[in-house]
This record gives C-alpha cells, sequence and structure tokens, in this order.
C-alpha cells in the first residue's frame, strides 16, 4: 500500500488541487447567483434586451 502511494503521489496531489479549484469555482458562481449577479459574461448594466452576451436573459430571474 505505501508502494503505491509513494508511486502515486504526483497524481494524488494534482488530483486534490484540480479538486480544490473546480469547488472554489463552483462556490463563487453559487455565491454570485445568491447576490443576483450575472454569470453571462455580459455589462448589460439592467438593459438586458439590446445586451448581445446574454440575450436579454441576465436579470429576469432566469
Amino acid at each position: 500500500m505505501l508502494n503505491w502511494l509513494s508511486s502515486n503521489l504526483s497524481t494524488i496531489l494534482i488530483s486534490i488541487v484540480l479538486l480544490a479549484i473546480v469547488i472554489s469555482i463552483i462556490r463563487y458562481l453559487i455565491n454570485q447567483k445568491k447576490q443576483g449577479k450575472s454569470t453571462c459574461g455580459g455589462s448589460c448594466g439592467g438593459a438586458c434586451s439590446g445586451c448581445s452576451a446574454c440575450g436579454g436573459k441576465c436579470h429576469n430571474g432566469q
């Protein structure tokens, strides 16, 4: 067991780091959603009907 662990230590560490990054991104997106901010990437400033990045969906609760 110890031999397997030592031979796969780099893979295990990289997997843990990637998992932490994914969890951080998910938490960030959830917090943004709770604050009512858009995750569409556009900066429509509330005028979503003319927002090409969001397709008019960023502030109407969808």
